[in-house]
């Protein structure tokens, strides 16, 4: 069932659908200043990112088996959808954000990975033949003008290479993670979709490093943040229980009453929550010039979710293919 048809019994009510977004979006908009703070303690991408997801599936485990209604064979049917959305919409976008965000500002990390929404929109042009309209070319050029300006290629400022190709890479997989969850055709909750990734993810976490391809460091060290120090456990339950289970949980709903549209806008919002948290507890405050690239990479992709319209007007049912994600973002930042 899609999210935007409720269930006889559900009652869409739009100010607490806006409540849930928001807390959602500024949930999310937590895990890059949280996740920079713990690496800067001494913990390496991979561990951060594996107790995140550890902990969201061990809240959401539960919640997301009963949403089946006993319908086990649902699981196991759609086991390989689970698989690679565990793989590539929640390992792929996560850890690499986290990875960026060891070598880039958590904001222009989190505004790469904000532009998937444009490649998702190249996708269905290559490969299934859709045309983006005026809107959707509009909003992909402003995003690519905000994006060389956040990046201050211009202005001399030193650019980390590496971190801007790590988050490329999270925006792919952010921008698998808007095309598989706009797939309702498996008949999947969107909470045990969410949750069953999770899972996967979590395995995922502690079976790689453990194969010596990454580095798995934990540390009890304190974690510093310009407002003062906290221990290291503060960042962790807000990394896995505020910055994943609350925010899907609360995404989720959202979108059961704002519908998936309405819902992916009010998600821009994490984009300001994302810089507002790294501005007040990391110091770091964009230039001028970077300010105005995140407002041309924000404009954008408002045009770009504009332009869907264009296509949901002349594609009919085409549209669902490129409905954002009604379970808000990465990914996540992501």
């Amino acid at each position: 069932m899609s999210v935007d048809t409720p269930d006889a019994a559900f009652v869409r009510h739009t100010p607490t659908g806006l409540v849930l977004a928001l807390t959602s979006a500024l949930s999310f908009g937590m895990s890059g200043t949280m996740a920079r703070g713990l690496m800067d303690a001494g913990w390496s991408p991979a561990a951060a990112f594996a107790v995140r997801v550890t902990l969201a599936a061990l809240v959401l485990a539960i919640p997301g088996y009963l949403a089946v209604r006993g319908r086990t064979r649902l699981l196991l049917t759609h086991a390989r959808t689970i698989v690679l959305y565990g793989l590539s919409a929640v390992v792929c976008a996560q850890l690499f954000y986290f990875m960026a965000v060891q070598r880039l500002d958590v904001g222009i990390a989190l505004l790469i990975e904000y532009t998937a929404p444009v490649a998702v929109v190249l996708w269905m042009w290559l490969a299934h033949g859709q045309r983006p309209g005026r809107f959707t070319l509009v909003g992909a050029a402003l995003a690519a003008v905000g994006l060389v300006l956040l990046l201050d290629v211009f202005g001399g400022a030193e650019l980390d290479v590496v971190g801007v190709l790590l988050a490329l890479v999270a925006m792919t997989g952010a921008a698998a993670y808007f095309v598989m969850s706009a797939d309702q055709s498996s008949g999947l909750p969107p909470i045990t979709l969410a949750a069953g990734g999770l899972v996967v993810a979590s395995v995922a976490a502690w079976a790689v490093p453990a194969t010596g391809l990454l580095r798995l460091d934990l540390t009890t060290e304190d974690v510093a943040f310009s407002v003062g120090t906290v221990p290291w456990w503060v960042p962790v339950l807000v990394l896995g229980f505020v910055a994943a289970a609350l925010a899907y949980v609360t995404g989720i709903a959202a979108a059961r009453h704002l519908g998936g549209r309405l819902a992916s806008f009010v998600a821009l919002t994490e984009v300001a929550a994302g810089l507002g948290f790294a501005w007040a507890l990391l110091d770091q405050a964009p230039r001028p010039l970077q300010l105005l690239g995140a407002a041309l990479v924000v404009g954008g992709i408002v045009v770009v979710k504009l332009g869907e319209r264009e296509i949901a007007s002349v594609g009919g049912d085409q549209d669902l293919l490129i409905e954002p994600l009604p379970v808000q973002q990465p990914p996540h930042g992501g």
